[in-house]
């Protein structure tokens, strides 16, 4: 996973036949607003399901520091560090998972089920608090940096 901060990411469309997003065929761009965008770098390769084929996440200017600071620092008060609970190098501690290298889209969406209460369970319920007063920018800027750590 490559992420990339813009304004203006390619234009994008939803493949019901390959079940993700894919760059519209006569190019241009769009704004992101508020929005992460993963894309394949080589649809055939993903096309035919070759595991090691890189995506790309496009995010908001400014997002992978934001994203730092909070993962870091807490945000003053916002949040907890990150690795209080995911190890230094947010690989995973003990029974908790790591959340370096994670596809942006998919932290992003574990952040919003536990904050919406739609994610059950003992881990879930640890998280609730974590994530309680972050906004939507915050949990974007979260995904954008984890997802540019390396997952090793």
């Amino acid at each position: 996973m490559k992420v990339v901060e813009t304004a203006t990411p390619p234009k994008t469309y939803v493949s019901t036949a390959a079940r993700h997003r894919l760059v519209v065929p006569g190019g241009g761009t769009e704004p992101i607003g508020h929005r992460i965008i993963e894309i394949p770098e080589d649809p055939f390769r993903t096309a035919n399901r070759d595991p090691h084929s890189p995506f790309l996440a496009y995010v908001p200017p400014g997002s992978i520091t934001k994203g730092e600071a909070l993962v870091k620092t807490g945000g003053s008060g916002k949040t907890i560090q990150c690795a209080i609970c995911h190890g230094d190098e947010l690989k995973g501690l003990g029974e908790v998972p790591r959340i370096a290298g994670l596809q942006p889209v998919y932290i992003a969406r574990q952040l919003i089920c536990i904050q919406n209460g739609s994610s059950a369970g003992t881990a879930a319920a640890l998280m609730k608090k974590v994530v309680s007063n972050l906004s939507e920018d915050d949990i974007i800027a979260i995904s954008a940096y984890l997802g540019s750590l390396p997952p090793q």
